[in-house]
């Protein structure tokens, strides 16, 4: 496997391989042992979805200590992390919608973890096994909220607040990634993933010692610096070495 996405037509809802444009729809369990038809399918009348459908979305906070610099806290002695509600998820193409004009609502670009099995106090070592491949996101964020709370799942958990895509790649080495946010065409975030102060790998052991990762789950791993304000006819592009970019408008 490499690029895998989640479509739909009508009412059916299924996994594919991407390769080159091309859709070969995948036949069994994506995240067992799936096989993949010899003809493609047509593009046509398809709708992209999020790559996968979670049971739950874990965001890792300060995790660039650029991004704790400019945030003007202490680097975290060991992962910080809250739950964002599944219902935020928007795909590739999606609108982000904000809910209180007046706030302050920021971009941040992310490399999610797409967790592939069943996992509970995995090792450092040992975490790659249950990793299933990777995606771009974004945690949009309401400052004003965030300001006013000790915890941060409301501020980051409003519908269309988690935008994922479009495919997971599910063979790549995410230690050493591009990881960049253009804002209608400008470079705002420009960093590597080798700038995480907790790997991927770290990130995964550490959170399955605190609860079971089910098949689908998603990690994002955290920001660099350079976040900043969106506003009504943003257009917003994560970019990701060796992924296929997110693209959302905001209204």
């Amino acid at each position: 496997m490499a690029a895998i996405g989640r479509f739909q037509k009508g009412d059916d809802i299924f996994y594919a391989k991407v390769v080159d444009g091309e859709l070969f729809r995948l036949k069994g369990d994506v995240f067992g042992s799936p096989s993949f038809e010899k003809k493609p399918t047509k593009l046509k009348g398809l709708r992209t979805l999020t790559p996968v459908a979670p049971s739950k979305i874990i965001a890792v906070g300060l995790n660039y200590a650029d991004h704790a610099r400019e945030s003007g806290k202490p680097l975290p002695k060991e992962p910080l992390f809250w739950l964002k509600a599944p219902t935020s998820l928007i795909p590739d193409g999606g609108k982000i919608e904000i809910p209180f004009p007046d706030h302050r609502v920021d971009y941040e670009a992310e490399l999610a973890i797409v967790i592939g099995r069943r996992v509970r106090n995995v090792a450092p070592a040992a975490a790659a096994r249950y990793i299933f491949g990777y995606t771009a996101a974004q945690d949009v964020s309401d400052r004003d909220i965030q300001k006013s709370e000790s915890q941060w799942a409301r501020a980051k958990s409003y519908d269309t607040f988690t935008p994922l895509g479009p495919y997971v790649e599910t063979k790549i080495d995410p230690h050493n990634l591009t990881i960049q946010t253009f804002q209608n065409g400008q470079l705002r975030q420009n960093s590597n993933t080798n700038q995480l102060i907790f790997n991927c790998f770290d990130i995964v052991s550490f959170v399955s010692t605190n609860m079971t990762l089910l098949p689908g789950d998603i990690i994002l791993t955290g920001t660099p610096s350079g976040v900043g304000p969106i506003e009504s006819g943003d257009r917003l592009e994560v970019r990701i070495q060796g992924l296929a970019p997110l693209v959302n408008t905001v209204k």
